[in-house]
């Protein structure tokens, strides 16, 4: 809410602040003494200048001294609407948020058509935790005025919040298209879009908010958190960086520079790390959630599971209200007390639906079906026509929470292995190929520059190793692409107990626009099913030199022998280190990122059976006769 002197003064006279209240300013020689002079009886001159005074205070930061303004301009001219909006935003700066409410409802009882008004009302209603009743004042706000740029980037924050994301994303991008040098309007479209998961969208807007704003501290933290998703580490960590040194003091940035510590394995400094975020900021949710997944919870946690838990009952922005149930969730898991362990996740997984991202099955068995039948072994072989012979790459597939991570940290530990994380360049490349028509030349003729792309993707990241293992799970949906553009690359597909796999998915935060199926056991068990009926698939068109299947299980019981064997797949002689994989100095940017630095235990195998009265839906799995428990 606050004003910049080259944007449009508060006033509502629709002019720049330098040209209004800041010209009041210096041709009245005004100063902090100049509001104590005025009387009651003064003319209607003098409250419009009391009310132009107090917003150059208020734009120089001057809070109190604008509040005293404002109220003597009101006591002059108690009905002015005008005057009751900058004081209702003044109060809003101040944290008086019921006053500003009042303030703001006067201000539209005198004048509905005063858009201002209703902007400042929403801002209010949105501090206080009302943000349906913000939402709608926000549309009146921009019912009256369509180009109300502030409204736009409002509406967009409770949208946001509210977990409306694709609307959110539409609204922020309307603000850009009408003022597109707004620093702030592009750091929100790429908030909106962040949290959709497209990330190269994402980051080119935090792009070019911080090409019109190098100072955005915001869009500085939220690119860092898009690199490191992207699987840039050190460009993530000098975001951040960057972000600690415009605010040395930003309890956000400090959360996001834990969870890089964790990321790298150090896990005293994350948790160092997320403790001073939350002196800073006691009610930072992100510092709460972090501390439980950088380690395992014990019964000692009684002042972490008090302050999650109040945190928690506040009236807080979705995500957050969900990242801290599935934090809750994880510390009852690790303390045993499963009943309140599965409340939890079931209330984050409940919460998530509210999205509005529904998992549509029947779209999804089309979708595998198109699969099917467009890479059958002919269409594979005719692919591989345009092939790329490079051996370099690894992939890993599989369902999520199926050992991907614990296999990639593996491979990662032998000298001549770079472990890339989980790379979404196949995602993008299955669609494009798709759209080009499956079983076309124009699809076809796009195999070169996929295979060229791609490995300079991977020198990008590597150039020394012989390998470069890209561990994204979801490849198992493009795995025959992979194939028919790198016939010698080979992809090891992790096999975990069903039920296991689905229930770790399920106590799991995953990006709900790929991972709709994650928050209903029957949506998960039919997504599992067509997992595995694709696989069955590739089994039947791939190459058993090319495809390499290790079950979780089994991996967990013979680590050396399952890890000479993958050793061996990927044409590599045998390396000790990739025994002692829980010392191996990495970054590991996943959910797995705790887990992947202990020693191989059994304890995540059968886990399912703490919660067996809960997962009926699941059980249909195990009735399916191609069903391999993994070994269980």
């Amino acid at each position: 809410m606050k004003l910049g002197r080259n944007e449009l003064c508060s006033c509502g006279s629709g002019k720049k602040y330098k040209r209004c209240c800041g010209q009041e300013l210096a041709a009245a020689r005004l100063d902090r003494s100049a509001a104590p002079r005025q009387t009651a009886g003064a003319s209607a001159g003098q409250s419009e200048i009391q009310n132009n005074l107090g917003n150059a205070h208020l734009a120089r930061g001057r809070f109190d001294e604008a509040m005293a303004c404002y109220r003597l301009a009101l006591k002059i001219s108690p009905d002015d609407a005008r005057t009751h909006v900058n004081l209702g935003n003044v109060l809003g700066h101040i944290g008086r948020m019921q006053e500003s409410i009042a303030s703001s409802r006067r201000a539209i009882a005198l004048d509905p058509a005063r858009c201002e008004a209703h902007n400042n009302l929403g801002l209010a209603l949105a501090a206080v935790g009302q943000a349906e009743e913000a939402v709608a004042s926000y549309r009146r706000a921009l019912a009256l005025n369509a180009n109300y740029v502030d409204a736009l980037n409002n509406l967009g924050n409770t949208l946001l919040d509210l977990g409306e994301l694709r609307e959110a994303a539409y609204v922020y991008d309307r603000a850009v298209r009408l003022d597109p040098q707004r620093a702030r309007s592009h750091r929100n479209l790429g908030n909106a879009l962040f949290h959709l998961r497209w990330l190269d969208e994402a980051a080119a807007s935090y792009r070019r908010a911080l090409a019109i704003n190098p100072g955005e501290h915001a869009a500085h933290l939220a690119l860092g958190m898009v690199l490191r998703l992207q699987g840039q580490a050190a460009e993530a960590e000098a975001c951040c960086r960057a972000a600690l040194a415009l605010e040395p003091n930003s309890a956000e940035a400090l959360a996001f520079l834990a969870d890089l510590y964790a990321d790298k394995g150090q896990f005293r400094e994350a948790q160092e790390s997320s403790q001073r975020a939350i002196e800073i900021d006691p009610d930072l949710p992100n510092a709460w959630a972090g501390i439980a997944s950088h380690r395992k919870m014990t019964d000692a946690d009684h002042a972490w599971l008090k302050g999650t838990q109040a945190l928690v009952a506040k009236r807080l922005p979705l995500r957050h209200t969900i990242s801290l149930y599935y934090a809750l969730g994880k510390y009852f898991d690790d303390t045993r007390q499963y009943d309140e362990a599965f409340a939890n996740y079931r209330q984050a997984n409940e919460l998530t639906k509210r999205y509005g991202l529904r998992y549509e099955a029947a779209a999804h068995t089309q979708r595998v079906n198109r699969i099917i039948a467009g890479f059958d072994a002919e269409s594979v072989h005719r692919l591989q026509a345009r092939s790329h012979s490079s051996d370099r790459p690894v992939f890993i597939v599989g369902m999520p929470r199926s050992g991907t991570s614990l296999t990639e940290q593996i491979l990662a530990s032998h000298p001549a292995v770079f472990g890339a994380g989980e790379l979404t360049y196949w995602g993008r490349a299955f669609t494009a190929f798709e759209t080009a028509g499956l079983t076309s030349e124009a699809a076809a003729d796009l195999i070169p520059g996929f295979t060229a792309a791609y490995l300079d993707r991977l020198a990008a990241l590597s150039n020394a190793a012989l390998r470069v293992v890209d561990k994204m799970p979801e490849n198992f949906l493009n795995a025959g692409l992979i194939h028919a553009a790198f016939p010698r690359a080979r992809i090891i597909h992790m096999r975990r107990h069903p039920i296991d796999t689905c229930l770790s998915i399920y106590f799991q935060y995953l990006m709900i626009n790929t991972h709709a199926y994650s928050n209903d056991f029957t949506d998960l068990a039919h997504y599992y099913g067509e997992y595995q009926r694709l696989m069955d698939h590739w089994r039947a068109t791939i190459p058993a030199e090319a495809l390499l299947e290790i079950p979780y299980e089994g991996l967990i019981e013979d680590q050396e022998g399952w890890s000479r064997r993958m050793v061996e797949f990927v044409g590599l002689p045998w390396d000790p280190q990739c025994l002692d994989f829980h010392k191996t100095e990495r970054v590991v940017a996943t959910n797995s990122n705790w887990q992947v630095r202990q020693k191989i235990h059994a304890a995540s195998a059968g886990r399912f059976r703490n919660y067996e009265k809960y997962v009926e839906p699941l059980q249909r799995l195990m009735d399916n006769p191609s069903v391999d428990a993994g070994g269980i």
